[in-house]
């Protein structure tokens, strides 16, 4: 089911996986074998796909059907 979110995601925005790939900071092969569940999702690119499509983690991996994300904390100075 999580790989179905990525996919459908990226297809909702028209999005190819090159220029997916490109916006999270992996190559097209890499974002593909992801979209196919071939590789695993390391969590640093679960956040940036998380914040690219502004959903929650939970619900990319299939925990939720709720897309909205909780409010992120704000940095200290």
């Amino acid at each position: 089911m999580k790989y179905n979110r990525i996919r459908d995601l990226r297809e909702d925005k028209d999005l190819t996986q090159t220029v997916m790939g490109k916006a999270i900071m992996v190559g097209q092969t890499t974002y593909s074998s992801y979209e196919r569940g071939i590789a695993n999702i390391p969590t640093d690119v679960w956040i940036r796909l998380g914040i690219f499509h502004n959903v929650s983690i939970d619900y990319l991996v299939g925990l939720t059907d709720v897309k909205t994300p909780p409010p992120r904390k704000r940095e200290r100075n």
